[in-house]
Formats: structure tokens, sequence, C-alpha cells
């Protein structure tokens, strides 16, 4: 069976791009239910528009309940549960076991997916998880390719899911505790602060049998026992003690995942669907990632050799650097980025194509602008299908105006003379001048 693809749903409008784009199906969630409760944008209301157009598209959506509640959560958790079970959603994405239960209590019709939240790493667990009446396991990212032939073979009716694309978390997946100790916001509960991506300064501890309180004070310094604190800029005088090494710390601001090269490996293991991270990020960031991966799949399938442009096409949108994970090695000191202010992604999101008018004997596309962008100048445009270089000499205002600048102020479309039929929903960017 061809693996499917799955991509995040933060809006209504993400999961229209990642379906476009080649996305086989979504997961979205409620805010109280999910772990993106502070990004998140959908309601009940919303999720039922959701679950139709997916339905109107062919594709699958999955609605993800995946917290670890507290008492108090139970009765609204119930509650939520049977309006969103009357939606007929593909599957519950779920984290804790007295969810699941109440899951296969209240809804016994709607399968359940055990979120990689649960931290399965072993077949003896995910059989365990089987056994309960769960169908999927979305296996742990922190595992190896050899440990996921394991569980395959041990469970070859259980469908596995594995995140081939994302942010990475600190320790195992969605068990950290730096956004609670530093923020006051728990992971657990769906409000990550991302605590491990802020920029700190590391300070070298002054010994306090030598040096005075206030003159340590002074220095910025604490005068404690260990060797190294860490400073949050926007939190200056708080210090949280941490050690390192001569390749820095192993804890902060892992480099993301990327296994695109590792698709064919994977779905020979027995993972049955690519998951991709990031329901907080952009509409461009949906598409281009869902097209990379979509071209990949299909040629795999096809039985063509990958093909790595599609590695460079992934670094066009946001992007920490890409590491493969665990897949085949610990990556070590690999997975951390050192360096202050570094951007690796290559290319701006500019524009998305609303419309298209045909105005006199011109056809003009009608832009929702997203970046600055001066004519005249080159840039892509990012269609589902294929990728286009483009002069663009002029813009035009709704009245007719010539203008030669637009940027995201602007609230009113834009619009551009193509000679190319390209289709709404296509997606302009800008090579960037500096990327280092």
């Amino acid at each position: 069976m061809k693996p499917e693809l799955l991509l995040p749903a933060g809006d209504i409008e993400k999961m229209k791009f990642a379906f476009q784009y080649g996305a086989d199906a979504v997961y979205a969630g409620v805010p109280m239910l999910s772990l993106r409760t502070k990004e998140n944008k959908f309601n009940i209301a919303i999720v039922k528009e959701a679950v139709e157009y997916a339905r109107s598209q062919g594709k699958k959506i999955y609605l993800t309940v995946n917290i670890f509640p507290r008492n108090y959560k139970i009765p609204l958790l119930e509650a939520a549960l049977r309006p969103m079970a009357d939606l007929k959603p593909d599957a519950f994405i779920v984290a804790d076991p007295g969810v699941v239960m109440l899951c296969k209590e209240l809804a016994p019709e709607i399968p359940v997916h055990l979120s990689v939240q649960a931290n399965n790493v072993n077949w003896a667990s995910a059989q365990f998880w089987h056994r309960q009446g769960v169908s999927r396991i979305i296996l742990s990212r922190e595992i190896s390719l050899e440990e996921i032939r394991g569980i395959h073979a041990h469970n070859p009716t259980l469908e596995l899911e594995f995140f081939v694309h994302g942010s990475i978390c600190m320790a195992y997946s969605g068990r950290c505790l730096l956004s609670s100790y530093m923020a006051y916001r728990d992971a657990n509960q769906g409000i990550c602060a991302h605590s491990c991506r802020w920029q700190y300064k590391l300070h070298k501890a002054i010994d306090k049998n030598t040096v005075d309180e206030q003159e340590a004070v002074d220095a910025a310094y604490q005068p404690l026992d260990s060797d190294y604190y860490l400073e949050e800029v926007s939190r200056p005088g708080e210090f949280f003690q941490i050690d390192e090494d001569v390749n820095g710390t192993y804890i902060m601001n892992s480099k993301d995942m990327c296994l695109i090269e590792y698709l064919k490996e994977l779905r020979d293991a027995g993972v049955c669907s690519f998951k991709v991270e990031g329901r907080n990020k952009t509409l461009y960031y949906a598409a281009t990632v869902a097209r990379a991966y979509r071209k990949a799949i299909d040629e795999m399938e096809a039985g063509k050799p990958f093909n790595r442009d599609y590695l460079v096409e992934l670094a066009k949108t946001s992007n920490r650097g890409f590491i493969p994970g665990f897949l085949v090695h610990n990556p070590r000191d690999s997975a951390q980025e050192y360096e202050k202010n570094l951007s690796y992604q290559t290319h701006e999101f500019i524009a998305v194509i609303r419309d298209v008018i045909k105005k006199e004997n011109k056809t003009l596309y009608a832009l929702e602008v997203k970046g600055r962008l001066d004519a005249p100048t080159s840039c892509e445009i990012l269609t589902p299908d294929d990728t286009y270089e483009v002069t663009i000499k002029e813009f035009f205002t709704k009245d007719g105006e010539t203008v030669y600048v637009i940027h995201p102020g602007q609230r009113d479309h834009v619009y551009i003379e193509l000679s190319d039929s390209v289709p709404v929903g296509s997606i302009l960017r800008k090579e960037r001048e500096k990327h280092h």
C-alpha cells in the first residue's frame, strides 16, 4: 500500500493548502484537548467545516485529543468527545491511557491512534496498545530504523506512523520540562513556550568564596557552585544552571528532522504514514513541504531514485538546518546549532495568488502580499505541480495604477500579469539576498 502523507492543519487555510499541494490526510484539534493550545485556531464549529472539506476532497482528517488531562479536565473532555465523534473523523490521536479508554467507551466506532506523546519505543509496548484497541502507533522520534523494523516484525497488523519532517523536542517527544520550569507553561498541557529555542547568554560563575555578592551582581554573574549559568536575553538577572563541554550544550536548539532521503527505508521497515510537524507554521511551509514529500513519495512508488533537488526545495522554507534525527545513528553534537542568528532558509515568502481576472486583453493575478518585493525583479512561482521562474516588471493596484513596491502592510490585493497560466493558490517567493 502506498504510504500516506500526513500534514498539520493549524487552521482551515493551512489544511486547504496542505491538500492542494499533495497531502493525503491532516491532523487537527481543538485547543483544550490538543498540544497546540496557544496557536490553535480550531473550535468545534471549525472542526466540523474541516471534516466536511476533507470529505469533499476525498482526504482524511485525524483529530488530536493528546493532552495528559488533570482531573478537572476529564468532564470537559467527555463533553467535547461526543460532538467530535458525531463528525466521524478518521481517527482520534490520543496519548493518555485514560483518554484511550474514554474514546473506546464513548465512540467505539472511531479508530484510535496512539500519539507520539506516549513515547512508544519498543515492540512490547506497541503490542500492549494494539490489544487495547489502538489501530495505529505514532512512534517516538527518538528510535532507529532497526528498531522500527523490530516493532513491525512483532506487530505486522498494526499501522505505524513516523515523523519525517519538522522540529525535534528536547528529551523524548513532548516530555520536556524546560517550558514549565522557565515559563510556567506545561508542554504536556498544550502550552509549550519552546524555551529550548530562546536566545541565551552563557555566564561562567564566580567563586563565591573569593568574590563578594555585590561584585558578582555588578558583573552580572552568579556567585554559586556550578561552573556555568544561562541567562535568557528577555529575562535579565534570572540564571539557570547549565553544564557545557567544548562542543556546547546538549539540551538546547536542536536542528530540524528531515527524512525525505529515507522514505523507501521507512516504508520497507513497515511505516504506512509519513508525518510532518508544524501546526503553528505558515501556509507557505505547509505547501512547500507537502509538495516536496508528495513528489518524493510518488517517485519512490514508481521505482525512481531519490532526487536530491527536494532537499534544496525544503531549504526554501523555515528550518534550522537538517539532520535525520536518530534514524540512522545518534546525532550527538551535530544535532545542535551553536551559531547565533543563523538562518538556513534560502527563500522568502512573498505572496499568494488569490484570484485570476480578465481585464481588457490582460490576464491579471491577484496577490495577497506576505513579504516585501521591489519590481522589476525575478522570483519563483510555486504551484502544486511545478516551479516557474518569472520576471515581474510592475504591479497594479485594483484601480489600475502601476506600482513598483509591494509589502505586507497593504490591505488590498495587488495584481501581476503572467504569460503562463497558474492556478489560484500558487505561491510567489524570492531568493534571499543574504542567508548566513
